[in-house]
């Protein structure tokens, strides 16, 4: 997957086909999909079994998520005596802390951290519902977390590559362009503008090698995302 938009931002996305694009926009999806899940809650068996099943890339061409990738293959071969328990137990203290202030653990709201004093429900919160709702989505109600959670926002730019992929198969190219355009917006608008300085503190308060290589896997995809989105509207323009 990110060999591939390593390809697309090297070698310029007019040179891929319609379906190319829509295969990307599809592990796009799937990346944005793993991440958002893995931020909204602690890991349970069946997850547990799938990433201990995965085959992680050795050389991605990102060396964030070849680090992210590394870290967490090698907590995994070597997690035997209740893997569960402890990466429960460290997602509580990187995420969630002491629940006394905004300063005990990586708190994953945007709102902490564009709000002067690190508070929650802040003006980021209103900012992402509006264009959530103008994009015609609510939080599903199973979704607890605030709306201007990591994982609700990784959610957010699921659906939409998701959303561009059916539009490219369907030879709507203008709503893939429009889909693709709003995702570079929110990019540039709400995820580069936080989600850095909230990596920087999970690797402050993350403890096993799980969540400190989650952390790398999503700053390096958001990197290579970024540049993507960034190729493809400049491309179109």
């Amino acid at each position: 997957m990110t060999e591939m938009i390593n390809d697309v931002t090297e070698e310029a996305a007019e040179a891929m086909t319609v379906e190319d694009l829509a295969e990307l926009c599809d592990s796009r999806a799937a990346t944005y999909e793993l991440l958002a899940r893995l931020y909204r809650q602690e890991v349970d068996q069946e997850l547990l079994d799938e990433l201990i099943a995965t085959d992680y890339p050795v050389s991605s061409g990102n060396d964030l998520m070849d680090a992210g990738y590394y870290g967490i293959a090698k907590y995994l071969s070597n997690a035997w005596v209740d893997p569960l328990m402890k990466l429960s137990v460290d997602y509580t203290r990187a995420f969630l802390g002491s629940g006394i202030d905004t300063y005990s653990a990586a708190y994953p709201f945007e709102s902490v951290y564009t709000s002067e004093k690190r508070l929650l429900m802040g003006d980021a919160r209103d900012e992402v519902l509006a264009i959530y709702r103008s994009c015609g989505l609510e939080k599903s109600e199973s979704w607890t977390v605030g709306e201007d959670h990591v994982a609700v926002e990784l959610e957010f730019m699921r659906v939409l590559a998701h959303r561009t992929a059916a539009a490219l198969r369907a030879g709507d190219e203008e709503r893939a362009y429009s889909l693709i355009n709003t995702q570079r917006n929110f990019m540039d608008d709400h995820l580069s503008t936080w989600v850095p300085v909230f990596l920087a503190e999970v690797h402050r308060f993350a403890e096993t090698g799980f969540y400190l290589g989650v952390a790398d896997i999503t700053e390096g995809f958001l990197e290579e995302d970024a540049a993507l989105l960034a190729d493809l509207v400049s491309d179109r323009d």
